[in-house]
């Protein structure tokens, strides 16, 4: 379990109010750093990456990756977030390699391909969950049902995301149980 430090400190008297507003300011939130995994990271992981950054920006750090990416976003999981009002202009399929430098907290897979597969090496150590969703990217159907389809993913993931959020607000740590029970959610 990962515990962040209390979010608020007691506040001095006003003789002392603006040394104590500088302490504020400098203090640093430690911002947990979470991978979202998929094997294409063009759909499920993007839309979680959106998600977590958006609702969990005062927390979470969320990058996105797969396990053998598709190069592009698909243009309906940026169209979908648009919809919905998250605007997040820096979204790109990578690979998980990428990442190697940075310390992650936490990985979450979304798709049963990323789950069964083995993790690099460097997140050998990370808490693991699996919040797996159907790719809305194989969906067949017209351009109206697609979207469709993507929104109903959106809104599993979205559910998950603020779980996630609303957890770690009340509990300032992350607890891999809970994590994996949320992955539950529909």
């Amino acid at each position: 379990m990962i515990r962040r430090p209390p979010r608020s400190t007691p506040k001095p008297s006003s003789a002392a109010s603006d040394v104590y507003k500088r302490q504020l300011s400098t203090q640093k939130i430690k911002m947990i750093k979470i991978l979202v995994l998929c094997t294409g990271n063009s759909c499920r992981s993007i839309i979680t990456e959106g998600l977590l950054n958006h609702y969990g920006k005062d927390f979470f750090n969320a990058y996105s990756a797969g396990s053998h990416p598709a190069g592009y976003v698909h243009p309906l999981s940026i169209k979908t977030l648009e919809k919905n009002k998250i605007f997040l202009d820096n979204f790109k399929s990578q690979s998980w390699n990428d990442f190697s430098d940075i310390n992650f907290d936490l990985v979450i897979t979304v798709c049963d391909n990323a789950a069964g597969e083995t993790c690099p090496l460097y997140l050998k150590n990370t808490l693991k969950a699996h919040w797996g969703v159907a790719d809305p990217a194989k969906f067949k159907g017209t351009e109206e049902e697609a979207e469709i389809e993507f929104l109903k993913v959106f809104n599993v993931l979205k559910k998950r995301c603020l779980a996630l959020v609303q957890n770690y607000k009340q509990n300032n740590l992350l607890n891999i149980d809970q994590i994996k029970e949320i992955g539950n959610l529909i």
